[in-house]
């Protein structure tokens, strides 16, 4: 037996709390390796955003650029143009985005704030800068209106007034519009806020003004007055031309819509309720809901379009959102899913004075954008080619993949193609502007997300775009609940059953392996051939622990060693087809029945992946099973592990048995650090989530090396007579800590104010301190007390949140900073490897290498049998190794590195077709198994040494092997933790990532953990944020900034400086279309448009300086001049470089372009004073 060695417990607690890495005196493994990564390799900067823009208020087409603008509620702003061409841009003040206009083919963008300030934005740069702001002090902001081709910005206030803005100097014009003037003089109320401002179509001097009480008034910009005042009893919502300037349209707060003639004011031409029920007496109708806005388009051939949303009758309760589209004698309603925010019509031509040739409808919902195709019959919507679809259901994990294998992504988009929905329009998508970027990456990436409803969403993340390829639906697998009685037993969680906690892939062998928030595992195979699964393969594991000193409340002892294959009949390693029945005792306590109930009906599987094995932890004793905290695949091996709270069980999934159940004190065995407080089994029902209170099963050391097939182990256990010595022991040495309690204890306190976890320095500090005073607990006491709920230690694994409103919950009813609770050690990392799992090994095995969230790490060898044949029938032997290495801090990663420093990925199997046609020999397809013994990275021998990278929340250490020399050791924080942690791959050598909770982004060198990056990020605002993080390689993470958006960054220098190339053009040089031709006759006549000198108008020499105290002026950081002053150093040199030659060749060109204008006008005039001459050359003076 081994010697216990209190060193190994006081390992982490009593390291060196300096932020240096430090190699370990006496150890020269590390001479050898020569790193190449330097901290000028990496720089840490935000590349793209996708994704549904969270809380969208507003929205902007151009319709020469082909351009779309989405404003949010924080302020954000997302460009889109064609497929793949997407930007995101962020007003400093978070204020709402109330409305965007474009300046039209001219690239720039103004947004008007709820703060009261307008902005200007130069979109001719690929990263879209601010060129001007005004903040308006005294008034706020309601409305704004710049007319196509013109420089002067009109801004309606909640006062009524409008002011008018220069958008080039951005500076107010010292003509005003007092509301006092626009209406009439006999009016005694104020009119409201201006809700509408545009000019007539048809007279550029003409301006209509729609004030929120039912007002119109059409002002005449030259003669300072109103011509006309239009009032009508119910509020308006919103305004539209006809394209002839002689009618305009209204749309009212009672759901009806008003037609004007504009010389008849006294009252509308028509009045129309579109969803009211007409009363056949003749009198007014029912009203309506109000109609929001309304849009007024024309078109050569036939009717006009009335486009409004809103205005649907009172007494559709429970009715969808509706867009009502009314074309002549036609009226389609078209239901939307979600509340619409905002609409636009698109049409052919930017000129308000023409026929306006509407051709889609862009429709922003507060969770989609819908375009529909007003062109085609039945109004059919455009297929969204953005990835917008994020958040179909909220995002519960999130892994990404760089460098995946060339031939996953078309395999992938090949099964997915099959998936599509029909009945989509066959025009293409009409936001089409902008180009594509220069994309330097060609490795390719996937990014997969799980979801609240069971799905998983494959993306092709490829040169900073994302596509969805592929959707898989784990829910098909369980039986659906008919009605409300009929609910499967959740009792585990309270909503979301079928939730997707962790997820575990393999790309080589496309093995996909998914840990379900039911206490549920699904292995997938990947196939191209549709199957029909007659008997879902299905395992049931039963999970518990309970220490044999303590009875149980009834009496009577409980079982110590749960069954392997766990299940309640009689073959424990054969797989189930169905569920077996609950066997309840007579009490009513329920046992041995899963969570959810797997479907007994034959399942279609289409192409894609297809469902191998269900593994489901029971329920023991009246105690649901607690959730799944980690899970590991290894193909080559055929193994899939997963663990919780309770242990860890280890399952063959070809031969469809469990290997290993064991809990997580018997991994230990005589090692075991820690005193154990025995618990009396609990009756509570388990809230939502949570690594909760340890309940491990207990094997003999014999049984535990013992193949699945040769039976149940004894109920007795063999440690047993050892216990309380190996109490006394540790009692004696607990002494030493008292102190170290007492002071770690407040600095922990900093730790749990976060709503996360009880730490695990917390639950070691408790055993000692309480553990061993209270060696017997009331079991009644126990019963009442229900287990923390908001406990994590992965973020990607973590179950923790409430999947609706994405926030972490609290406990109900013990507070996070409760000490009284029992010891808890879950398991919260895997590693399958090749390598030395003892110090005196002199050769490699495959082994199991298990992380847990007191800082352990022990090994387990896993003993194969040969491949081929001999591997369906021989058993795979588990045995642990006696190896045990300590960390401060819950484990969250582990990788291992060959003697030159690289590393050493874990055995894989190739991909093969699963349904490959009978026809083949069977022993074909067994010779193309891969030997689980090469690591297909590296066709060398395995060197002598290797060394494994431990990380925990806390610390990293590198571990020689075989020697288990620790030789480095570098603590990562002390005020904080560490979230996440990746062992990844750059382009010139690997380092470990680690994101922690208080917003750093840290690299560390491998194998020295030396600092290469520290950056403080972003603050823990979000557990979302925690759950989602993700490292990659080639210095790409990610996380899910909002519950819609995924924000990509890079920690890479390389993909820093070539960001700019990829990046796609948003304004691209489209010639302006004709204006439309005046005519003969209105050209004779006086008709057609009617220019406005606008700068004669408002310009300073005539509307003279507005007041100071109206708006300040604010210089934006964007353009030339701001880029100017971001350049530094080298690399600004470079750019000011660039810049000037930017700006010398826009000068010359257009210099260039005022001298081909001037030869142009020149010839021209030349040339009609000669045709003059020619003509009246003969004339004689009574001729002319």
């Amino acid at each position: 037996m081994k010697k216990f060695n209190i060193r190994k417990v006081l390992d982490g607690l009593t390291a060196v709390s300096s932020s240096s890495s430090s190699a370990q005196p006496g150890n020269r493994e590390n001479d050898l390796i020569q790193e190449t990564l330097q901290s000028e390799h990496f720089q840490l900067c935000k590349t793209v955003r996708h994704g549904f823009p969270y809380q969208p208020s507003s929205m902007a087409f151009d319709p020469v650029q082909k351009i779309l603008a989405i404003g949010t509620q924080n302020g954000a702003l997302r460009l889109f143009g064609r497929p793949g061409v997407e930007c995101y841009c962020q007003h400093d003040s978070g204020a709402a985005v109330i409305q965007l206009q474009f300046l039209i083919n001219e690239g720039a963008l103004v947004s008007a704030l709820a703060d009261d300030s307008i902005h200007l934005w130069n979109l001719r740069q690929k990263r879209p800068a601010i060129l001007h702001s005004l903040k308006f002090n005294r008034e706020r902001i309601t409305f704004c209106h710049l007319p196509f081709q013109s420089k002067w910005l009109y801004v309606g206030t909640e006062r009524g007034n409008i002011h008018i803005v220069n958008v080039e100097c951005f500076t107010l014009s010292g003509y005003v519009i007092m509301w006092n003037k626009a209406i009439e003089l006999s009016s005694k109320s104020h009119p409201g806020p201006v809700v509408h401002i545009s000019d007539n179509p048809m007279d550029e001097g003409k301006l209509i003004i729609g004030f929120e009480s039912g007002t119109v008034v059409l002002w005449d910009l030259k003669s300072k007055k109103a011509d006309y005042r239009y009032t009508y009893d119910e509020a308006i919502h919103s305004v539209d031309w006809h394209h002839e300037g002689k009618q305009f349209l209204c749309s009212h707060s009672d759901g009806t819509l008003t037609i004007w003639n504009v010389k008849s004011p006294a009252k509308p031409a028509q009045i129309i309720t579109p969803h009211g029920k007409q009363p056949k007496d003749g009198k007014k109708p029912e009203p309506c809901k109000p109609i929001l806005k309304v849009e007024y388009k024309t078109t050569r051939a036939g009717d006009p379009f009335m486009i409004l949303s809103g205005g649907l009758s009172y007494d559709t309760v429970g009715r969808r959102p509706c867009l009502t589209v009314m074309h002549g004698k036609s009226t389609a309603v078209l239901e939307m899913d979600y509340p619409i925010v905002d609409f636009l019509t698109l049409c052919e031509t930017p000129y308000p004075n023409d026929f306006q040739e509407p051709y889609a409808v862009v429709v922003l919902l507060e969770k989609d954008l819908v375009v529909i195709d007003l062109a085609q019959n039945g109004y059919p919507i455009f297929e969204n080619p953005y990835p917008l679809s994020i958040h179909e259901s909220p995002v519960t994990c999130c892994e990404y993949f760089a460098d995946c294998p060339v031939d996953l992504i078309p395999a992938l988009y090949s099964a997915g193609s099959r998936q599509k929905r029909q009945g989509y329009s066959k025009k293409e998508w009409p936001i089409s502007g902008g180009n594509w970027g220069l994309g330097t990456q060609s490795y390719p990436e996937i990014i997969i997300t799980g979801h609240a409803d069971g799905s998983i969403k494959f993306w092709d993340a490829s040169a900073i775009t994302l596509q969805v390829l592929y959707k898989l639906k784990t829910a098909k697998v369980f039986e659906k609940a008919r009605n409300k009685d009929d609910k499967p037993n959740t009792d585990i969680v309270d909503e979301d059953p079928f939730a997707i906690q962790i997820l575990s892939w393999c790309p080589e062998s496309r093995i996909l392996c998914v840990a379900g928030v039911s206490a549920h595992v699904i292995i997938y195979r990947f196939s191209k051939q549709e199957v029909t699964t007659e008997v879902l393969q299905l395992l049931e594991v039963r999970l518990q622990y309970e220490l044999n000193d303590m009875e149980s409340p009834d009496g009577d002892q409980t079982p110590a060693t749960p069954t392997p294959g766990a299940s309640s009949n009689s073959q424990p390693s054969a797989p189930q087809s169905h569920p077996s029945t609950s066997s309840s005792s007579s009490d009513g306590i329920r046992d041995n029945v899963p969570c959810l109930k797997v479907r007994s009906t034959p399942l279609k599987q289409s192409a894609g992946y297809q469902v191998e094995l269900v593994i489901q932890l029971v329920w023991v004793s009246g105690e649901p099973p607690q959730q799944i905290t980690s899970l590991g695949v290894n193909s080559s091996y055929g193994l899939v592990v997963f663990g919780n709270s309770n242990g860890l069980a280890i399952v063959d999934y070809i031969q469809k048995t469990v290997l290993l159940n064991l809990g997580t004190i018997e991994l230990y065995g005589s090692n075991d650090p820690y005193q154990r407080q025995p618990r009396s089994p609990r009756k509570t029902r388990q809230p939502s989530g949570g690594l909760c209170d340890i309940n491990e099963g207990s094997t003999t050391s014999e049984d535990r090396c013992k193949s699945p097939t040769a039976g149940s182990a004894s109920a007795c256990n063999s440690e047993d007579h050892k216990l309380p010595k190996f109490k006394e022991k540790v009692k004696t040495k607990s002494r030493m800590f008292s102190k170290m309690v007492v002071n770690d204890l407040a600095k922990m306190s900093r730790k749990l104010s976060l709503p996360t976890e009880l730490k695990p320095d917390l639950d070691k500090r408790e055993r000692r301190h309480r553990g061993l005073v209270k060696k017997q607990c009331n079991s009644v006491e126990e019963q009442t007390e229900t287990p923390e709920r908001g406990v994590f230690h992965r973020m990607f694994s973590a179950p923790l949140f409430n999947i609706r409103d994405n926030s972490f919950s609290r406990s109900r009813s013990s507070s996070v900073t409760s000490i009284d609770k029992e010891s808890r050690e879950a398991i919260t990392c895997f590693y399958f490897c090749e390598t030395y799992t003892r110090k005196t090994d002199s050769s490699t095995a495959p082994s199991l290498w298990v992380g847990t969230s007191l800082g352990t790490v022990l090994v387990i060898v896993l003993n194969l049998p040969p491949a081929g044949e001999q591997r369906l029938l021989q058993p795979v032997i588990v045995s642990p190794s006696g190896t045990l290495i300590r960390l401060k801090g819950a484990i969250l990663r582990m990788a291992f590195l060959d003697s030159t420093g690289a590393i050493l990925p874990p055995a894989y199997e190739a991909w093969r077709e699963p349904n490959a046609p009978d026809d083949k020999d069977e022993k074909d397809k067994l010779r193309k198994r891969r030997p689980v013994s090469v690591s297909p990275s590296s066709s060398q021998e395995i060197s002598e040494n290797q060394y494994a990278v431990i990380c925990s929340e806390k610390q990293a250490k590198v571990i020689a092997l075989p020697s288990q020399n620790c030789i480095y050791k570098h603590n990562i924080t002390e005020t904080s933790f560490v979230l996440r942690a990746d062992v990844v791959q750059m382009s010139n050598g690997i380092c470990l990532a680690c994101f922690c909770a208080n917003g750093h982004i840290m690299t560390l060198s491998l194998p020295s953990l030396r600092p290469l990056l520290d950056v403080n990020y972003l603050p823990l605002t979000d557990m979302r944020i925690a759950r989602t993080f993700c490292f990659t390689n080639n210095g790409q993470a990610l996380y899910l900034v909002s519950p819609t958006e995924i924000q990509r960054i890079t920690y890479s220098q390389d993909t820093c400086e070539n960001l700019q190339e990829m990046l796609g053009e948003l304004f691209t040089p489209v010639e302006t279309p004709e204006a439309p031709n005046r005519g003969f006759f209105k050209g004779l006549f006086g008709g057609g448009a009617q220019s406005l000198d606008r700068e004669e108008l408002f310009g300073e020499s005539v509307a003279g300086k507005a007041s100071r105290s109206l708006a300040q002026h604010i210089p934006g950081p964007g353009g030339i001049e701001g880029m100017k002053g971001a350049a530094s150093g080298v690399v600004g040199e470079l750019a000011r470089a660039r810049i000037a030659l930017d700006e010398r060749g826009q000068k010359l060109g257009e210099l260039e372009e005022r001298t081909a204008a001037m030869m142009a006008s020149a010839d021209s005039f030349s040339k009609h004073a000669h045709d003059m001459m020619l003509k009246c050359k003969d004339k004689k003076w009574y001729q002319f």
